[in-house]
């Protein structure tokens, strides 16, 4: 039995311990609960942000600012935070510097730069006048806290690819002067053939072909050559291996940007049957040919590896098989969108990657 002298002291003690337990409890339970609205505030504006930001379509040569804007705020509506429905949030549309040099969103009538990707940028959040409100507290106001804002932000980007999945690139290489020659970079867009008024219509001849001896108008640049995508190793010479990738059976990793892949030799005028074929399916679908995307490279020297240096998006519209002189006809096309696992930055050639989170 404790000493007179010590007698009630737990008595007295109880309604110290009783606030510190109070103030665990309200730490415990409402911080908890204000992480969970604060998550799903955050799920709100990602989704809504990927939303708008796939709203900017067509991009070039002009992002679709004002459709970016109204996707993303309807997408916002169609979110929750503790079963209530949201009701509006702050959504922008401009220019996201991916390098991080330039903060925040860039206004809409920049020059963009090499990293400034077209962008929405959505906030949601809960507080006074906004989404029924600040979060209410269940413990906290013994304390003289009765509710907390709660507040979350998200940027969603659509930018040309600085890598390509495995399946989403056809296995041609093709010349930059090439690119050069039948693309406006300033623009964004193909260059236009006076006497047509349409794109300039091309084709991509194997590098194995006498380019001085072809009929005119044969072009140096106008060179193209099967790749495996990879850099040089005992299968990159499988004719079969390169059938297989233009199916889209791709067994090889992501190829970016600087990465080298080697340049096969010899025309493997058998993969031209592969090619036909995809493109008889694009037609009987009603398409006006097929889109695909290939690597660039600043030479097509067949037998070595050389670096890539964008990834274009190319209409293929005809296959001719003529033995080592077969050739695709073709032309660049703009806001061409590639499936599948995507990402990075590189040089815009008319390809974009699907909308990603970039904040």
């Amino acid at each position: 039995m404790p000493p007179p002298c010590q007698r009630g002291a737990v008595a007295a003690m109880t309604p110290f311990l009783l606030i510190f337990m109070l103030a665990f409890a309200a730490l415990a339970i409402d911080v908890a609960r204000l992480l969970i609205v604060r998550n799903q505030l955050q799920n709100a504006a990602d989704a809504a942000a990927l939303v708008g930001a796939g709203g900017l379509y067509p991009a070039n040569p002009k992002p679709n600012w004002s459709n970016g804007v109204t996707q993303g705020t309807s997408a916002i509506t169609l979110n929750a935070t503790e079963g209530v429905k949201l009701i509006s949030g702050q959504v922008q549309a401009g220019y996201w510097d991916l390098s991080r040099t330039k903060s925040g969103l860039q206004p809409q009538d920049i020059t963009p730069g090499t990293n400034d990707a077209a962008a929405v940028q959505v906030t949601v959040s809960r507080s006074d006048g906004n989404n029924n409100g600040p979060v209410s507290m269940l413990l906290a106001p013994v304390f003289g806290v009765l509710s907390e804002p709660v507040q979350a932000t998200a940027v969603a980007v659509i930018a040309a690819p600085g890598r390509v999945g495995p399946g989403a690139l056809l296995p041609v290489a093709i010349n930059q002067c090439l690119y050069d020659k039948f693309w406006d970079s300033t623009t964004g867009q193909p260059k236009i053939n006076p006497s047509t008024g349409k794109s300039y219509v091309f084709d991509i001849y194997s590098d194995y072909i006498n380019v001085a001896s072809y009929p005119s108008p044969m072009d140096p640049c106008w060179k193209g050559q099967w790749t495996s995508l990879t850099p040089n190793d005992p299968g990159s010479q499988s004719a079969k291996l390169i059938k297989d990738m233009v199916t889209g059976a791709n067994p090889t990793p992501p190829v970016a940007l600087n990465d080298p892949i080697f340049i096969q030799s010899g025309a493997e005028a058998s993969i031209y049957d592969a090619v036909q074929s995809q493109l008889s399916a694009a037609l009987k679908s009603g398409l006006s040919g097929w889109t695909v995307t290939v690597p660039v490279v600043s030479s097509v020297s067949t037998n070595s590896d050389q670096p890539v240096v964008a990834f274009a998006s190319l209409l293929i519209t005809s296959v001719t098989k003529q033995g080592n002189k077969s050739y695709i006809e073709g032309s660049f096309v703009p806001n061409a969108k590639i499936s599948g696992s995507t990402g990075g930055v590189g040089p815009y050639y008319g390809a974009y990657v699907p909308p990603r989170l970039a904040w």
